[in-house]
C-alpha cells in the first residue's frame, strides 16, 4: 500500500487546525499541523521530500505567512502551497501569488471546494514529479528574443538585464516553453499549471499572461510570443516568422 500523501497545515487557530485536521484525515490523508512560521519551516528543512503539500494561513504570530512562502521557495520551487487566508484585497492575492503559492483561497471557504483544491495540488505535485524522474535532462536554460531563463536557478535577463520573477511565472513559462507551438486551452493551463478544477471561474491565466507579455515583450500590446488564439487559448512561439 502506498504511504499517504502528506499535509503541512500552518494555522495558529487552533478550532480551524483542528478542523481541517479532521476532514483531511476523513480523506485519508497524513496530516501534521503547526501554529507558527518558524515551527513549519523546521519540519520543512528536516524532511524536506517528506511533505506533499502545504496549507499556509497569513496571519501567523511572529512571523507572516507570506515569509513562510517566501523562505520556502528559496529552497523549494516545486512543493505546491494553498494560502488560506481573510485578507480578500486584491493586492493580498497578488502578494500571495509573488511569494510563490500556487493557489489562494479566502475564509470562511467552502469545504468541497477546499478538499477540491488539496486533490488537485497533490495530483499536479505529483505528475511533476514523475515528469523529472522520467526526463534524462530536465530542462534547465532557454533563450528567446532577448531573454535568456534559467529554470533552475530562476535567473532571467531581457537585454541584458536581470529580472525578478515568482514561482508561478515561472512555472507558467516553463510550461509554455515544454509547449512551444502548440495552442493551449485555459483549462489546461488552470489544471496543469494552477492545480485547479477546471470548472473554476478565475482570470488568473490571462492575468499572469499579461506579467509574461511585460516582461518579455517589447511590445506588450503586440505580443509576438505569447499569442491569444481566439476562442482556443494560448501558443508561445520562441522564433516569430519576420514580417
Amino acid at each position: 500500500m502506498a504511504d499517504k500523501e502528506h499535509i503541512l497545515v500552518v494555522e495558529d487557530e487552533e478550532h480551524l487546525a483542528t478542523g481541517i485536521k479532521y476532514n483531511l484525515d476523513a480523506e485519508g490523508y497524513r496530516v501534521t499541523t503547526v501554529g507558527d512560521g518558524p515551527s513549519a519551516l523546521r519540519i520543512l528543512g528536516e524532511s524536506p521530500d517528506g511533505v506533499d503539500l502545504v496549507v499556509l494561513d497569513l496571519m501567523l504570530p511572529g512571523m507572516s505567512g507570506y515569509a513562510v512562502c517566501e523562505s520556502l521557495r528559496a529552497t523549494d520551487r516545486d512543493l505546491p502551497v494553498l494560502i488560506l487566508s481573510a485578507r480578500t484585497l486584491a493586492e493580498d492575492r497578488a502578494r500571495g501569488f509573488d511569494v510563490g503559492a500556487n493557489q489562494y483561497l479566502t475564509k470562511p471557504f467552502d469545504l468541497d471546494e477546499f478538499l477540491s483544491r488539496v486533490r488537485n495540488l497533490l495530483a499536479l505535485h505529483s505528475r511533476r514529479r514523475e515528469m523529472h524522474a522520467r526526463q534524462a535532462k530536465p530542462l534547465s536554460c532557454f533563450a528567446f528574443g532577448n531573454a535568456v531563463v534559467n529554470f533552475e536557478t530562476f535567473e532571467v535577463t531581457v537585454a541584458d538585464e536581470p529580472v525578478r520573477m515568482t514561482q508561478l511565472e515561472m512555472t507558467l513559462l516553463r510550461y509554455f516553453v515544454e509547449n512551444q507551438g502548440r495552442v493551449i486551452p485555459r483549462h489546461e493551463l488552470l489544471e496543469k499549471v494552477w492545480g485547479m478544477p477546471t470548472s473554476v471561474q478565475t482570470r488568473a491565466p490571462d492575468q499572469f499572461i499579461r506579467r509574461l507579455r511585460k516582461t518579455f515583450e517589447p511590445d506588450p500590446a503586440q505580443p509576438r510570443h505569447f499569442l491569444t488564439i481566439r476562442d482556443a487559448g494560448y501558443r508561445f512561439v520562441a522564433e516569430p516568422e519576420e514580417e
